[in-house]
């Protein structure tokens, strides 16, 4: 379980002064010499601070091994909207999520529990990001842009991405909780991933659920076009498959809504994160079926175009 590291990141970071050397400190606290950086990343609204993690596992490539390398990614824009809104934001609930699966993840180390594949995770904390105008109901804005958040966290180390992000303002997915996506890769959106499902199914006791996607929302910010949110937007970067693990509500509630964290549906999405990089560290998780990925390319040819701006 990981309501502890929950708990203790969010008195950290429910804090007008949250800093990433406070997200660092916390994190050595659990392992001292853990693989841990934090930086300020300058953007035209003002700064956030990095913070990205390396889990090294057994036989994973930071150690020369052949296991494949699993990203988690804490998608937001920010942790609070400071002066506008006072405490922790639901925008922050993907951030918070990915830091305490790193938190475990050191623990488990600190046990002697170490999974085969490395495990990288990113995500940055600012504690007064901007907010925008958005229907149904206001976004979450960000210091930086995506694509600088995006060059930080999308490396050519990684064979597969789960992005964690809060996906509540909208009337797509109708469910407390957490939902995933279909598999993206390369401009195309396939086929939900069977083995993610069955990953789901174990982790909660409940029936999966899948949040639907359009075209739109696989294609960079800043061409105009309507955007369910940014939870995809590290596809635009990488020729890994990526999933997106949005934390849902029933309801519509705005990115900056503060007392909108619900800690039970955050352990449950922290919780199936961590036994998905687990399967797929030991090569028994699949985000798509290769092959398959090759006779439509065969087919239709590349839609590496949908991750640029397109034609301007």
């Amino acid at each position: 379980m990981l309501y502890k590291q929950l708990i203790e990141l969010f008195d950290i970071l429910d804090s007008a002064s949250a800093s990433g050397a406070q997200v660092v400190e916390y994190f050595r606290s659990i392992v001292p010499d853990c693989q841990v950086e934090t930086y300020p990343l300058e953007g035209p609204k003002g700064h956030t601070d990095m913070v990205r993690i390396l889990i090294p596992g057994r036989n994973g490539k930071s150690k020369g091994g052949s296991a494949k390398t699993m990203g988690i990614l804490g998608r937001l824009g920010g942790l609070g909207a400071r002066p506008e809104q006072l405490g922790f934001v639901s925008d922050g609930d993907g951030a918070l999520t990915a830091l305490a699966v790193a938190a475990k993840l050191l623990d488990m180390q600190k046990k002697g529990d170490f999974l085969e594949g490395d495990v990288f995770i990113s995500t940055h904390v600012c504690p007064d990001a901007p907010t925008t105008p958005h229907e149904p109901v206001p976004f979450m804005n960000s210091p930086v842009e995506t694509w600088q958040v995006n060059k930080e966290e999308v490396t050519d180390d990684l064979d597969a991405v789960l992005v964690v992000d809060t996906t509540k303002g909208n009337r797509i997915i109708n469910h407390r909780g957490f939902a995933i996506s279909p598999t993206v890769k390369e401009g195309y959106i396939l086929r939900v991933s069977e083995d993610l499902l069955d990953v789901m199914i174990s982790t909660t006791g409940r029936l999966p659920h899948v949040f639907a996607l359009s075209q739109q929302d696989i294609t960079p910010y800043g061409n105009g076009l309507y955007h369910l949110n940014s939870i995809l937007q590290p596809a635009t970067a990488t020729k890994a498959p990526v999933v997106g693990v949005a934390v849902t509500t029933e309801t519509t509630v705005a990115g900056c809504a503060t007392g909108a964290t619900h800690l039970e549906d955050l352990e449950d999405a922290g919780r199936f994160m961590l036994e998905a990089a687990k399967a797929f560290g030991n090569g028994l998780c699949s985000f798509y079926d290769e092959e398959e990925f090759g006779r439509i390319q065969k087919l239709y040819g590349s839609m590496e175009h949908f991750q640029t701006l397109g034609k301007q």
